[in-house]
């Protein structure tokens, strides 16, 4: 019998043989960060009590203002829109994370729903990363400041990128369009030169302790 497994979305690329550490010898760099689970919240963020509930589980308050996300001691809590957020967490608390936001939301009028095998995400940081980043989409990407996260288009697929520090951004993308993203990426990192970072879990970056 096979027993099941997970399978990066962007598996085929065969990135980890390719990924090397970051240094000066390209001004773009980007890898994906792969398997991480993805909780998609809805709720009234003008109800106290969905408020609370979800600072009781997450340890940090729910962010209402748009294009902004909150680091939480779970994860990253991203604004989608005025009743959706999106929670990026660890994939081994996944399951505690869902369970216990079910729990505290039952008797709301609230929604928690695992988009995790849905989504998948990519870390571009060097010299020219905005750069590239113009290339592909008609959004302002110098805008997205360190807190802040916009949901935009690169071509064809909606994507959300976000920012927690000034080395680089994170694109939030569906696993549907990855095989389209990745290669598009690639191409317009073209001119700059491209490395494949490695990434290593970091218990200090909000992000990468994730993995």
């Amino acid at each position: 019998m096979y027993k099941p497994y997970l399978q990066s979305p962007l598996h085929a690329f065969d990135l980890p043989s390719k990924a090397r550490q970051q240094n000066d010898s390209c001004a773009v760099w980007m890898n994906e960060v792969p398997l991480l689970g993805y909780i998609l919240i809805r709720g009234d963020a003008a109800d106290a009590a969905f408020r609370v509930a979800i600072h009781d589980v997450l340890g940090a308050a729910l962010p209402v203002k748009p294009s902004t996300f909150f680091s939480t001691p779970q994860g990253i809590l991203l604004w989608q829109s005025p009743d959706e957020w999106m929670l990026v967490c660890a994939r081994q608390n996944l399951s505690a994370c869902i369970s216990r936001l079910e729990a505290a939301l039952g008797s709301l009028h609230a929604q928690v729903v695992d988009n995790s095998g849905g989504l998948t995400q990519v870390y571009l940081s060097g010299s020219k990363h905005l750069e590239l980043l113009h290339h592909v989409g008609i959004y302002d990407f110098s805008l997205v400041t360190p807190g802040r996260a916009v949901s935009t288009v690169c071509s064809k697929a909606n994507i959300v990128v976000y920012r927690v520090d000034a080395h680089g951004v994170f694109v939030i993308f569906r696993r549907s369009f990855a095989d389209y993203v990745w290669p598009l990426l690639k191409q317009a990192a073209r001119p700059y030169g491209l490395g494949i970072s490695a990434l290593q879990p970091d218990v200090a970056h909000p992000v990468l302790r994730l993995l």
